[in-house]
């Protein structure tokens, strides 16, 4: 029998759907990224000395683990590194290392990111791992419930945030295999707190281990 309970909570669900598949249509389609494209991107060390180096130094010969940082004050960004950073006691059983790069080098924040984050962290202010397409949300990220479950999920479990920087241009992870492997998993951000799989990320790593045997 439906009640006017569960009544309610389907529309609720419905309207919520509609919503997201409004916003859609709106949103930029992400594309895949080039390969060559990131090997030759110009990373820039963060604290202390500052550093540069191609990107494909960070992964030629031992694979890696790669986040893309939305916004380090996120905490839905540093709910994320803490999840990640949970795969790093397995990921050095594997050789393989784990880096993020963010867009800007604000020194706090990074400073505040990094308690969060067990890997080094890396400035790209060419934003080619944001792209080849870089997408944006804005307005539409207070019509999506996704946003807000993540919001409310990452708030419950003690994550705190805040809005320095810029934070309107998706982010994601990626895990490139060594010499001519590729990227072996690309996970592009569809919305604020879209999270990648963690089992997804090891089990690419672990392929990206077989083929080197």
């Amino acid at each position: 029998m439906w009640t006017a309970g569960s009544v309610l909570k389907a529309v609720g669900l419905f309207v919520a759907e509609l919503l997201s598949f409004i916003t859609d249509r709106f949103q930029t389609k992400a594309a895949w990224a080039n390969l060559r494209v990131l090997e030759d991107t110009e990373l820039k060390t963060t604290g202390g000395v500052h550093q540069r180096y191609k990107a494909r130094v960070m992964w030629e010969k031992t694979g890696a683990v790669v986040m893309v940082v939305r916004r380090p004050g996120s905490l839905l960004c540093r709910e994320e590194a803490t999840e990640l950073s949970s795969l790093q006691p397995q990921l050095q059983d594997m050789g393989v290392p784990l880096f993020a790069v963010v867009k800007q080098n604000i020194g706090k924040e990074l400073d505040t990111f990094k308690k969060y984050f067990t890997g080094k962290v890396y400035v790209d202010q060419q934003r080619n791992f944001y792209g080849p397409v870089q997408r944006w949300m804005f307005f539409s990220l207070f019509l999506r419930i996704g946003v807000w479950r993540s919001l409310w999920r990452a708030y419950r479990r003690g994550f705190r945030g805040n809005l320095r920087g810029e934070g309107f241009i998706l982010g994601g992870v990626f895990v490139i295999g060594p010499g001519e492997q590729g990227i072996l998993l690309e996970h592009r951000e569809k919305e604020f707190g879209d999270k990648v799989n963690m089992l997804a990320v090891l089990t690419a790593v672990r392929k990206m281990k077989d083929k080197i045997k």
